[in-house]
């Protein structure tokens, strides 16, 4: 069975191109665009994997991992990604409980070792 992944962009143009990559390579991918559609599809599906902007509409990547952990009490593993690599940023995403940070541009064959690297340790 494929595994299920909820990529959280609102970049258009990158989250098809992610979409496309992580589809070629056996993924099924749902997209939403901001934080009101993240809480929306959680409330229905319960996707493999999380790979989320840091900064979105309505709510932002951190906040995404704090409502999972905390609201959902849930360990579903989430990957950040983010233009603002900074390292505060990365310490962040990590102390509220993220798998994995990527910084933009983001590389898709990269993105792809470190999905399947994070679904295998999930």
């Amino acid at each position: 069975m494929k595994k299920r992944l909820l990529l959280a962009e609102d970049d258009e143009l990158l989250s098809s191109l992610l979409k496309f990559r992580l589809e070629k390579s056996g993924y099924a991918v749902d997209v939403v665009v901001n934080g009101k559609d993240v809480k929306k599809y959680l409330t229905t599906t319960t996707p493999d994997l999380i790979v989320s902007d840091i900064m979105m509409p309505y709510m932002s990547g951190i906040e995404l991992i704090d409502y999972v952990r905390n609201e959902l009490n849930s360990k579903l593993p989430i990957i950040i990604i983010s233009s603002a690599g900074n390292e505060e940023n990365v310490l962040n995403a990590f102390e509220m409980g993220a798998n994995d940070f990527l910084s933009k541009p983001v590389s898709p064959p990269e993105l792809l070792i470190r999905v399947a690297r994070v679904l295998k340790s999930a």
